[in-house]
């Protein structure tokens, strides 16, 4: 067996017990019988199950120390906004914070998780979680799990924002402004088999494009598809630049020019603003451009219109649920916390421009 890739759920299969027995024999428990756990014990040997070395006593006391598991950080500064909400709100409860940058890799974020249950940490933020099953072995370890901004359908408690209310108002600033051919940047959202499969993996895609959608239906605008570019944007090694750069290319080419543009993210949008400025278009005398994060949006030439996210904040209610949970020490329900973005306006946007 590859010891990379084994999990709980293999050293139980082995053992021929469940998940929870196994859990109990890691953390040294009497309600395992002898013989079921030397079973157990030699299932963990003969698979190389990495967790079992500090195992044992691994929840005998509190360390008030929480492992914060980032999918990157870089170059989208998302996460560190993220990471310095949390940082700080457990700095001033007393509490400490680990960081473990996964970089994109499913096996780096196994190993942050193993790394964290070897520190024997009281619990683990994942922003944003890569593998389902991940996070179901810090669950299995007894950790308390808090997934921020894209969660699985595992049980644990949740920090989101709210997309889709932040893409009707940039929507609906740019028609106030008299836009009408607006164009959409953004990822593929899932269909309707993937959301029924997976309801949280990818419901950011999917609320941003059904709040830009909706807010045209609403003010009577025709969807043109022609306006509309979905990718997979975040593939590229720059998470997005390129791609919107070539995304705009392709709309000029098109020669159905849009009014105003609306990519869903600050990195699609400054690719958005390089091929504008490549074709001497100005902005926002030609074209008006919002992006959403408002993470490079202040440093841009013009400085971007558009949605912020609230990162620190999701980092601070993150903490704030963990401190929670060990202040009342009891189980709860798992919290699911959804935050509001706003609408700030800088120099990419302005009225449409008038045709003589």
């Amino acid at each position: 067996m590859n010891k990379k890739q084994v999990t709980l759920k293999d050293v139980a299969r082995l053992a021929g017990v469940s998940t929870a027995t196994v859990t109990r024999v890691l953390r040294n428990e009497s309600l395992v019988t002898e013989k079921t756990r030397k079973r157990v014990e030699q299932a963990i040997q003969q698979t190389g199950y990495r967790i079992n070395i500090v195992a044992q006593g691994l929840r005998a006391r509190q360390t008030k120390t929480i492992g914060h598991i980032l999918q990157g950080t870089a170059p989208n500064p998302f996460f560190i906004g993220v990471a310095l909400g949390a940082e700080q709100e457990a700095l001033y409860h007393g509490w400490s914070i680990l960081a473990f940058n996964v970089q994109h890799d499913p096996e780096r974020e196994r190993s942050g998780v193993e790394t964290f249950i070897q520190r024997r940490v009281d619990a683990i933020l994942f922003t944003t979680p890569l593998c389902e099953e991940n996070v179901r072995i810090a669950l299995e370890a007894g950790l308390m799990v808090i997934q921020v901004e894209r969660p699985t359908a595992l049980s644990t408690p949740t920090v989101t924002a709210d997309n889709y209310a932040g893409t009707v108002e940039a929507i609906e600033h740019l028609i106030t402004l008299g836009h009408r051919r607006i164009a959409y940047l953004g990822e593929i959202p899932p269909g309707p088999a993937e959301r029924k499969a997976q309801p949280y993996r990818n419901r950011i895609e999917h609320e941003r494009f059904a709040g830009y959608c909706d807010t045209l239906a609403h003010h009577q605008i025709p969807l043109d598809i022609e306006l509309i570019i979905l990718d997979r944007f975040y593939t590229s090694a720059d998470n997005g630049l390129s791609a919107g750069y070539h995304a705009m290319q392709k709309l000029l080419r098109s020669g159905k020019r849009p009014d105003a543009v609306f990519a869903t993210s600050d990195i699609i949008a400054a690719g958005v603003l390089q091929a504008l400025y490549a074709v001497h278009l100005s902005i926002p005398e030609d074209i008006s451009v919002v992006g959403f994060d408002n993470t490079y949006s202040p440093y841009l030439s013009p400085p971007l219109t558009t949605v912020e996210q609230p990162m620190e904040q999701m980092g601070r209610a993150a903490v704030q649920m963990v401190i929670r949970h060990f202040q009342q020490h009891q189980q709860e329900e798992p919290t699911h916390i959804r935050l509001t973005t706003r609408l700030v306006v800088r120099g990419s946007t302005g009225p449409r421009k008038r045709l003589s």
